[in-house]
């Protein structure tokens, strides 16, 4: 959960995920910009050179955690974060590892099981939903239900009195 929210969403308890909303955008900020500052040759050469001069000297607004997760490569922590998935995806290449290959450790899998699975259709939803999401998807059904019920039900009477509009 990103430390800057005042509130629960609904969408904080699908296991496994970080979604990337307004609240964590304005966590991770400094944490995204670090990785865009990667796309630059010359910086990429001195992140690589001294990681830690790097990031004391060019982004001193990195929090205590950001700089450790950068550091450690802790990729599902900088999410948690504040990351941006595209945006981390940067310290990565940095380092010569492709998109799959980040996938694979952020999942706890090889890089092979996790095309494997990827290339099957992905992770199976079931387990992997919001729990709070589901409820208040289950809530609006019942909530819709009888109005359509009564819709259904005044139609053929709003028939009826048609038709015999239609005799007089």
């Amino acid at each position: 959960m990103a430390s800057t929210k005042s509130e629960q969403k609904v969408y904080d308890d699908i296991p496994g995920t970080f979604v990337f909303d307004a609240d964590r955008s304005r966590q991770g900020y400094h944490l995204n910009m670090f990785c865009m500052s990667l796309m630059k040759a010359a910086n990429r050469e001195a992140f690589k050179a001294d990681e830690a001069k790097y990031l004391d000297e060019r982004f001193p607004q990195l929090t205590p955690e950001q700089r450790a997760a950068i550091l450690k490569r802790q990729y599902n922590r900088m999410l948690e974060l504040g990351g941006n998935i595209y945006f981390t995806a940067k310290l990565g290449a940095t380092d010569g590892h492709s998109f799959q290959h980040m996938a694979a450790v952020m999942t706890g899998s090889t890089q092979e099981d996790y095309a494997k699975m990827m290339l099957g259709g992905g992770r199976h939803v079931e387990g992997n939903r919001s729990k709070a999401g589901i409820d208040i998807l289950a809530k609006a059904k019942t909530k819709t239900k009888p109005k359509a019920k009564a819709r259904a039900k005044a139609k053929p009477a709003a028939k009826a009195k048609s038709k015999a509009k239609a005799r007089k």
